[in-house]
């Protein structure tokens, strides 16, 4: 397996939003450890929101995402379990081009290793929309850190081998993948 580098960082363009009924600014850590965690890491906020956990102000706010030019990656925090009120995979899943099934399965094989058996109850997704990568994550601050160290930080690399999403995203600059041989 060929393992290159392009030594050449790829800083993307990425929203981030929360769902949430009860959040705002001063108690989003979650949407916040992401921010930080993005930019950390050299990358671009283009826009952060809390939008309350409705299925259609979710699919507008996610929409004109997926529309604009600027935005090449969406994560989203929340809404993923089992209430009655979490409605982001059915709101979000209906807009991708494609699903990413390793996203939501790579998550909870991660997340059994930190919670064990309560990861059956996290319906984490991911998926491509117009060339804007969607990942949905749960909602709690440590769901979020182990989507982002666990799966994301990597995959968001344009140095990550022998693949990354990059080359799929909109206006991307990276190298294609690398072949598995």
């Amino acid at each position: 397996m060929t393992h290159t580098s392009s030594n050449k960082h790829v800083a993307l363009n990425i929203a981030v939003l929360t769902v949430s009924d009860t959040r705002d600014e001063e108690t989003d850590t979650s949407g916040a450890f992401l921010v930080n965690a993005l930019e950390a890491d050299g990358h671009r906020l283009v826009e952060k929101r809390i939008v309350k956990d409705d299925k259609y102000q979710l699919r507008a706010t996610v929409s004109n995402w997926i529309a604009s030019t600027q935005v090449q990656v969406v994560l989203v925090t929340g809404g993923t379990g089992f209430t009655a009120r979490d409605t982001t995979p059915e709101a979000l899943s209906v807009l991708f081009d494609k699903e990413i099934e390793g996203f939501g399965e790579l998550f909870r094989y991660i997340s059994y290793t930190e919670i064990g058996t309560s990861t059956v109850q996290s319906r984490a997704l991911g998926g491509m929309a117009n060339g804007t990568a969607i990942f949905c994550m749960p909602g709690s601050t440590g769901a979020c850190r182990t989507a982002w160290t666990g799966i994301l930080q990597q995959q968001l690399n344009a140095d990550h081998r022998p693949c990354n999403f990059i080359v799929h995203l909109k206006d991307s600059e990276a190298p294609p993948c690398d072949s598995r041989g």
